[in-house]
């Protein structure tokens, strides 16, 4: 029997916020951005809510019906970054004087740790903008759940929308774990790690539309 999944919305918030947390403030990124145990059990689930925020008003949530799983995603046109970044000035605001997404994301969630500013400023200058893509930028399966398929499920549904449509996607892996599981599912390390100051590496991915059986007939 498949997985079951839907789309997340605002009634959902809640939970979500709890399994992000639950299920990511161990990562290696998210002990980066916050050092500090104590602090990050305090904070985390901040920066978690804020994602998800950002996710439900602008890309889409993913969630397996038993609420176990769930994955963040942004559906991004081609020259988006390009664009974003060729408007950016010196203090971080854009040509309307706006301030930018990693300065409000930081003030709204932890405003001393100029890590989460600079985890937004970093991932956006690798990310690529010369193709549209699907980008996967969080996904979170309960620590009690891992081992399922429960994520790869929620990744294995967009990638079959990404090759029906001739869709590219993209995503960071934060682990070695999570890099080879995302390379059986057709993505490829694009060559240069990101390497936090101080910390971790990330895999930047990159997955091109595949060919369906309906292609060969």
């Amino acid at each position: 029997m498949g997985v079951a999944i839907r789309r997340a919305g605002e009634g959902d918030r809640a939970d979500v916020v709890r399994l992000l947390d639950a299920a990511l403030v161990h990562d290696p990124v998210s002990s980066w951005v916050f050092p500090g145990e104590e602090h990050r059990l305090r904070t985390h689930r901040a920066l978690m809510a804020a994602f998800l925020d950002i996710a439900l008003d602008e890309g889409y949530v993913d969630i397996t019906e038993d609420g176990a799983a769930v994955a963040l995603w942004w559906s991004v046109p081609a020259g988006s970054h390009e664009d974003a970044g060729s408007h950016e000035g010196d203090d971080g605001r854009d040509a309307a004087g706006a301030e930018d997404g990693p300065v409000l994301l930081r003030r709204a969630v932890d405003p001393d740790n100029e890590r989460v500013e600079l985890i937004g400023r970093l991932t956006e200058a690798i990310h690529p903008a010369d193709r549209a893509h699907e980008y996967l930028h969080l996904i979170a399966v309960h620590p009690d759940r891992q081992g399922e398929g429960l994520g790869t499920a929620l990744v294995t549904a967009v990638l079959e929308r990404c090759d029906r449509d001739g869709l590219h996607a993209y995503l960071e892996a934060s682990n070695a774990r999570s890099r080879d599981l995302y390379a059986r599912l057709g993505f490829t390390f694009m060559g240069t790690t990101l390497d936090l100051p101080d910390g971790p590496p990330m895999w930047p991915m990159w997955r091109e539309p595949q060919r369906t059986a309906a292609d060969d007939r």
